[in-house]
């Protein structure tokens, strides 16, 4: 089981980088053009990349090992289910929480917690696909 564990969070650190570039890279992105002043410059971004990395590897290692030690029944169908949960969790504070303190447009906080729910939806999914549970041979 640890083999499939590991496996899971390779492939959902992937995918969830892949979901990322698309949803602030092309979806969102006009909206954090549209408000300059609240981001880190371009460079300054560039120069941290390694840490936006390393918390979503850390991010993927937590969100699997919950799954992985905490839910039973484990199937993709629960996977989705667990990730809608944990989407909406973070997305709340990610979006909402930031939309709070951040002068920035609603709709980019809207995103933020849509974005997480279907990011994390998906990550759940993938999850519940490849940690499964030993069948009983009978």
């Amino acid at each position: 089981m640890i083999k499939k564990f590991i496996i899971a969070i390779v492939v959902v650190f992937i995918a969830i980088e892949i979901m990322n570039i698309l949803l602030h890279g092309v979806i969102l992105k006009s909206l954090y053009e549209s408000t300059p002043a609240v981001w880190r410059t371009v460079q300054d971004m560039g120069r941290l990349m390694w840490m936006l990395y390393l918390v979503t590897f850390l991010q993927t290692i937590g969100f699997v090992y919950i799954y992985y030690k905490l839910v039973s029944s484990k199937s993709p169908f629960r996977g989705v289910w667990y990730g809608l949960t944990f989407g909406f969790t973070v997305g709340l504070g990610m979006g909402y929480g930031s939309y709070a303190m951040i002068p920035m447009p609603y709709s980019l906080a809207l995103g933020w917690f849509l974005g997480a729910l279907v990011i994390f939806g998906i990550a759940g999914w993938l999850t519940g696909l490849i940690v499964t549970e030993k069948k009983a041979v009978i």
